[in-house]
């Protein structure tokens, strides 16, 4: 890919003002970098255990699938339905998919007494593993919106496996990596939020 800044040539006015904030390729080293913080933090003390007659079992958060356009260290910028770009000064501290597994674990410890194994050292045979593929984290350029959506699998140890599709939408939020960052990671817990109801109320 160039490294240079791309003119979105041909998009409507209220998206023209985007092709100043997006680009393609390299450039200097970013300043700063993106992550995502869980909103939902287990307190100092608690705990869990697999194995037992009171335990709850382990659940396992595998780290998701996500397409190419996430599979990097940038903010994709859907410009329409046919064209992505990426948010200048916008980096990644690492790869989404795995910033997203983390928070999903975090999430579920405050929702469930079960140990939360979401690191790739499996200590227990989990009764539960959530897997699924982060569809989109990223900035709709049309819409002028962060959004996340994530198709989460349930699978327990019984055999029963479920699907679900979650999303979070947060709009009004201007294209630049100071606005778009927080908006993913609040968008991002929203999700988060959502898929550990579901495990937990299921687990």
């Amino acid at each position: 890919m160039r490294a240079r800044s791309i003119v979105l040539a041909g998009l409507a006015a209220g998206t023209l003002a985007v092709a100043g904030c997006v680009s393609i390729g390299g450039g200097e080293p970013p300043e700063s970098l993106l992550t995502l913080t869980s909103t939902a933090t287990a307190p100092q003390g608690s705990g869990a255990r697999a194995g037992g007659q009171a335990s709850e079992g382990a659940i396992a958060v595998m780290t998701p699938e996500a397409p190419a356009k996430l599979d990097v260290l940038r903010v994709p910028v859907t410009v329409s339905e046919t064209e992505i770009a990426y948010l200048k000064e916008a980096y990644w501290v690492e790869k989404p998919a795995r910033l997203f597994r983390r928070l999903l674990g975090e999430t579920l410890r405050t929702r469930t007494d079960a140990l939360i194994i979401d690191s790739d050292d499996s200590p227990t045979e989990p009764r539960v593993k959530l897997r699924g593929m982060l569809i989109d984290m990223g900035y709709d350029a049309s819409t002028g919106s962060a959004v996340v959506r994530f198709d989460a699998v349930r699978s327990d140890i019984d055999g029963n496996t479920v699907s679900r599709r979650f999303e979070a939408i947060e709009s009004g939020v201007a294209a630049d990596a100071g606005a778009v960052g927080p908006a993913l990671n609040r968008a991002a817990n929203r999700v988060a939020a959502d898929v550990a109801d579901w495990i937990a109320g299921g687990a």
